[in-house]
């Protein structure tokens, strides 16, 4: 598989289960940045919304977290082979391992593109690290609002990108862990299709919530003005 080119750095994703989405890629593009000192990705995958955060942002400490042990070592691979080598850092654990190793360690910003997939029959031959990439089973909703709350600095944030039918449970449990939505956005893939992800940010300071839509294409490979200019710093072809 060919690496995945953006225009300031390059992505290998040969070894890991999930490939480069356009849901992290949404993500790492959209999540307002309140000049954060220390960002934490969790399950990091390939590593790119943690490259992408490297690229928007002067944040001196970047740390992901990615518990397959292939997508590590590849997730390690790209952040050596980065412009910002210095300020990332990969570990290869479990989020309560990484908790339990880190301790006290803070965060401004934490942002994830968690596992959201319910398996079905048909999926459950599919091999461990996919299970691992795609499932809720791996890694819930409720441990990783949990954990986000515990980590975060008292002004610290926490961006998601969730399906949108999981947005209202996803807000009830944030606010069970006194987080807040700050943004919401919510994507359709054309104008006139359903609306089919929740891109939520979460602070602890309960305020009035901004809430917006963005439209994908127009038609197909025929992208809107709002994600091109959402995504320009990234791709070569905008």
């Amino acid at each position: 598989m060919k690496p995945f080119k953006f225009k300031q750095f390059i992505v290998e994703q040969d070894r890991c289960a999930m490939k480069i989405g356009t849901d992290g890629i949404l993500l790492g593009a959209w999540v307002a940045l309140n000049n954060p000192f220390s960002i934490l990705d969790i399950g990091a995958g390939t590593g790119i919304i943690a490259l992408m955060l490297a690229q928007r942002s002067n944040a001196k400490l970047i740390d992901a977290i990615e518990i397959e042990e292939s997508a590590y070592e590849q997730c390690v691979e790209n952040f050596e082979n980065s412009p910002w080598a210095d300020r990332l850092f990969c570990y290869h654990a479990s989020l309560d391992e990484f908790v339990e190793e880190t301790g006290d360690e803070k965060y401004d910003l934490i942002i994830s593109n968690p596992p959201f997939f319910v398996p079905n029959k048909k999926e459950a031959g599919l091999p461990e690290n996919r299970k691992k990439a795609r499932f809720q089973d791996s890694l819930s909703f409720e441990d990783l609002v949990a954990y986000a709350s515990q980590l975060l600095t008292d002004a610290g944030e926490f961006a998601v990108i969730i399906p949108y039918s999981e947005e209202e449970k996803f807000i009830q449990t944030a606010q069970n862990y006194n987080l807040f939505p700050k943004y919401i956005t919510r994507v359709r893939g054309t104008e006139n299709s359903a609306i089919k992800r929740s891109l939520l940010q979460f602070s602890f300071a309960e305020k009035s919530v901004e809430v917006k839509e963005l439209v994908l294409e127009i038609s197909r490979h025929q992208y809107t003005d709002a994600f091109k200019k959402l995504v320009k710093d990234f791709y070569l072809k905008l």
